[in-house]
């Protein structure tokens, strides 16, 4: 049974999410990535309430940006998905979810010293948010307890 309701569109536009924010981190950083889209649709808390769809929280505006970068900036993010992909974002919508993104509602890819390769650490929270795990790259984020019910439940 899927997690949310979806179409053969939101399958398509979660591909395309997941491989624009993640696609250097294989098939697993994918599905993190669309893990936290697909929470952010159940969740109905937070930043998140009326998020009702995965359009929904991939194109929503936060600070009068949208909320994933590689929306405003992503030119991977435009073009078509592919069906690898595309399985992928069918296997999340069906229910996968793993840690460190099992229950996270944010991510972001930490900078490293300027001009360095390697990535930096993982603050212990986010925005007040606490850190929930690092897969490669990115860093996780649930709500803090008590704060959304709804990302622990489906």
């Amino acid at each position: 049974m899927p997690r949310i309701n979806y179409t053969n569109e939101d399958v398509a536009l979660l591909a395309r999410m997941m491989r624009a924010e993640a696609a250097g981190e294989g098939r697993e950083g994918m599905l993190h990535v669309g893990n936290v889209i697909v929470n952010r649709v159940v969740a109905n808390c937070l930043d998140f309430q009326n998020i009702n769809s995965v359009r929904d929280a991939i194109f929503q505006i936060q600070g009068g940006n949208f909320s994933f970068e590689a929306v405003q900036k992503g030119n991977l993010f435009y073009k078509g998905a592919r069906p690898n992909e595309k399985e992928l974002a069918r296997k999340v919508l069906n229910g996968w979810r793993q840690f460190p993104s099992k229950y996270a509602l944010w991510y972001f890819n930490p900078p490293g010293p300027e001009g360095s390769t390697p990535q930096g650490s993982c603050p212990t929270e986010w925005f007040g948010e606490p850190f929930a795990g690092r897969y490669r790259n990115h860093c996780f984020y649930e709500p803090a307890a008590g704060t959304c019910p709804g990302v622990y439940i489906r």
